[in-house]
């Protein structure tokens, strides 16, 4: 306890807006937002981050990185159990690693590649071996990164299938206890948590509310204290912040380093045409975008690795200015003419169903690309239809998507044009289909890679063959907010908060709640 802070008071129950509602309760096997902000309440991660990137003691209590970068080792902590009662212990990371990380993780894919082999000497220690340098690897080994599964319940069994993916049994501070689709998600205190004392609240209550104005007025009248990933409209939080009963947060999500972009099918014509899709890029004022759409919060991107991280991002990318006449002149040399009726093509355009901003931006992005004669027919669908629609299907033209880029590019960004995730129904990997021999090796080298500074020269060249090529088109370095009760403290403790836990949370007056 330091000086002046009040003591944390035991009690109450948190009631937490989860829009959209998760389609699956286990971060280890997906990496979106809804399931990563509840999943880390059930599961706890090897490592958590402090509110400076710096790394603290969690389900590891010590680790050590060799110093070529080939061997880590995790010392476990000692004593602590699932939520079933059986011991947590390293045959739990081992397993889950081998056997969950390395074949179905979006991320972990490229972050665990390079791994030879798993010892665990001893009940408490894990060594992991690396074939090549993996530097990256103590970026992302936080719950959200490195979500553990409890082996017990997982060996020998359809992994995608399990059941207990919905009803997660995990080692967090919180116990799951129901899951009424649809309507709410509970969790409980978990009396035997090991970071003691901890929990304070007693309840966490996840209500799904999809109508953003529902929302609103929820979090207006106290029926809700906190909520999370810009979870109404810009304009309403700007009110709502007015009011001495609620706050607005936009700490704890520094660890995503998020950009939105549309990514463009290039699998298809008339996007395998390199001119057609810097027309496109030329056709939006992303200015005017990140203003009318999204309220100022974001800044106009111009790559897939966020300006945040400025040690990797690359200022001197190719760009693509808001030129109408530059996109027409584009259009009309790939020999796509205006029709009699004005139009060159027409496309169907998807967006991810994650709000009223990403509605809003596929009407922006439809009335942009009329300009300059391209009809956009804007398709809505609930989550698992659209991912499905995306990732395995590949039945889609365009489609207005966003994700984390982390810490560090290879844990986030190269996901996205990494050739070997294509058309496997891993959800939130390569959307446009991309495939360049070049990129798949600098991903490769920069997997393997012990030299720090040779990764960030690999990455700025990968950022100007992918600007180049534009099968992503980057939007906006997106900036979320979180709406919280005034009485609600401790909200934000680390800067992966938001895909962390409640743990730290606690009431002013907790009999109230």
């Amino acid at each position: 306890m330091w000086p002046g802070r009040k003591k944390p008071k035991k009690g109450g129950t948190l009631t937490v807006i989860a829009q959209p509602e998760p389609v699956i309760l286990t971060a280890a096997l997906s990496t979106s937002s809804p399931t990563g902000f509840f999943s880390g309440n059930v599961f706890d991660g090897l490592i958590e981050y402090d509110r400076e990137f710096g790394l603290k003691p969690a389900l590891a209590e010590s680790w050590k990185l060799s110093e070529d970068g080939k061997q880590l080792q995790l010392n476990l902590r000692k004593g602590v159990k699932w939520h079933d009662g059986q011991p947590f212990n390293a045959a739990d990371v081992k397993w889950t690693l081998e056997n969950v990380w390395r074949k179905y993780h979006p991320r972990n894919q490229a972050l665990f590649a390079n791994v030879e082999s798993v010892d665990t000497p001893d009940d408490h220690t894990v060594i992991i071996n690396f074939s090549k340098p993996s530097l990256a690897v103590l970026s992302s080994l936080n719950s959200n990164g490195a979500q553990v599964l409890p082996r017990h319940l997982y060996e020998g069994t359809d992994i995608l299938n399990n059941p207990y993916n919905n009803k997660p049994i995990g080692t967090g501070p919180f116990v799951f206890k129901e899951w009424s689709k649809g309507n709410h998600i509970v969790l409980e205190r978990n009396p035997d948590y090991w970071d003691q004392g901890k929990p304070y609240l007693d309840k966490v209550i996840y209500r799904v509310i999809p109508d953003a104005g529902a929302r609103t007025a929820a979090i207006e009248k106290g029926e809700v204290q906190y909520a999370f990933f810009s979870p109404v409209p810009a304009r309403d939080a700007e009110r709502l912040s007015k009011l001495p009963t609620i706050k607005v947060e936009t700490k704890g999500y520094e660890w995503l380093s998020p950009w939105l972009f549309l990514d463009l099918n290039v699998e298809r014509e008339p996007f395998k045409d390199e001119k057609v899709r810097q027309a496109l890029y030329h056709a939006i004022d992303r200015d005017a975008y990140k203003r009318i759409v999204w309220f100022g919060f974001g800044k106009p991107a111009i790559s897939p690795v966020a300006s945040t991280l400025t040690e990797f991002h690359d200022p001197t990318v190719p760009t693509y200015p808001f030129d109408v006449a530059k996109a027409e002149q584009l259009l009309d040399e790939a020999g796509l003419k205006r029709g009699a009726d004005g139009v060159r093509f027409r496309i169907n355009l998807d967006y991810l169903p994650y709000g009223e901003e990403f509605r809003r931006s596929a009407e922006f992005l439809k009335q942009s690309f009329k300009r300059i004669g391209v009809e956009a027919e804007i398709r809505n669908q609930d989550t698992p239809t659209y991912t499905r629609r995306i990732y395995g299907d590949r039945d889609f033209d365009a489609t207005i998507q966003w994700y984390a880029g982390f810490a560090d590019p290879l844990v986030g960004v190269t996901r996205e044009y990494n050739s070997a995730g294509i058309g496997k129904n891993i959800p939130f990997t390569n959307g446009p289909g991309y495939k360049n021999a070049r990129v798949d090796e600098i991903i490769t080298l920069a997997q393997g890679s012990g030299s720090q500074e040779e990764r960030v020269k690999l990455f700025k060249e990968f950022q100007q063959q992918v600007q180049k090529d534009i099968p992503s088109l980057p939007l906006l370095e997106l900036e979320f907010f979180t709406l919280h009760a005034s009485d609600l403290n401790d909200t934000v403790t680390s800067v992966d908060q938001i895909y962390s836990s409640f743990k730290n949370a606690w009431y002013t007056d907790p009999s109230k709640r």
